[in-house]
């Protein structure tokens, strides 16, 4: 008899954290890196220097918040539009801008659609999130979920930064199992950039060819006309 395959709270965490990982190390091209080590918390909260969360319900619900230090807000902030190709001369120097606390708002965006992509094809789980909130702050909040949770828990890992600033993301969801009933077929992960970039190449190509058989060899044409 096959092995029943359990998914815990603990094994949802790993994803979120992989797909922070992810999204920030390809947003950046910096190294991003988590803890081994996992804190059981009893509360989450928002805390300095600047703090971001986001609320996702469905299949199971939780808040996820990350508490970015200002360093570690503006390595991020500015690796990720330097990537981009902006100007240095153009980036906000101070963590209290406008423009970090949109960046990295847009960024946890990306990570919470790609954990929801992650526990959709590895959970076959639907869930839902709302737009994250980041706020700019010199005390600590304490956030609730607003939603009814029987068994809550709450985690907190600590993330590195290459420059080797931390920042933390806090997870609390209700305490859940998933137990895999039969094998099933898991969708593979796609880059939707690849695609697009293996489709150019393809219209390159068709078109090369294309001017290729109209311009066509001279001495062809010449034989041609001679009719050899």
């Amino acid at each position: 008899m096959a092995k029943t395959k359990i998914v815990s709270t603990d094994d949802i965490l790993l994803m979120l954290c992989k797909s922070v990982t992810t999204v920030l190390t390809t947003a950046t091209q910096n190294d991003i890196n988590y803890s081994a080590m996992v804190q059981k918390i009893n509360r989450t909260c928002l805390k300095p220097d600047i703090g971001c969360f986001v609320l996702f319900d469905g299949g199971f619900s939780g808040l996820v918040v990350i508490n970015f230090t200002a360093p570690a807000a503006l390595e991020l902030y500015r690796a990720y539009l330097s990537n981009m190709g902006i100007p240095e001369e153009e980036l906000a120097v101070s963590h209290t801008s406008d423009d970090v606390g949109n960046v990295l708002g847009e960024l946890m965006n990306q990570m919470i659609g790609h954990f929801i992509g992650h526990v959709g094809k590895q959970l076959l789980t639907p869930i839902n999130q709302n737009q994250p909130k980041m706020l700019t702050i010199n005390k600590e909040v304490l956030l609730s979920i607003n939603t009814n949770l029987d068994r809550p828990q709450a985690r907190r890992v600590t993330f590195t930064t290459q420059r080797n600033n931390i920042f933390y993301m806090e997870l609390a969801m209700d305490k859940t199992e998933f137990i895999q009933l039969h094998e099933f077929e898991r969708q593979e992960d796609f880059d939707p950039d690849d695609i697009l970039a293996g489709e150019a190449s393809r219209r390159a190509a068709e078109v090369e060819a294309s001017q290729a058989a109209k311009t066509g060899d001279p001495s062809d044409s010449l034989l041609d006309e001679l009719g050899l």
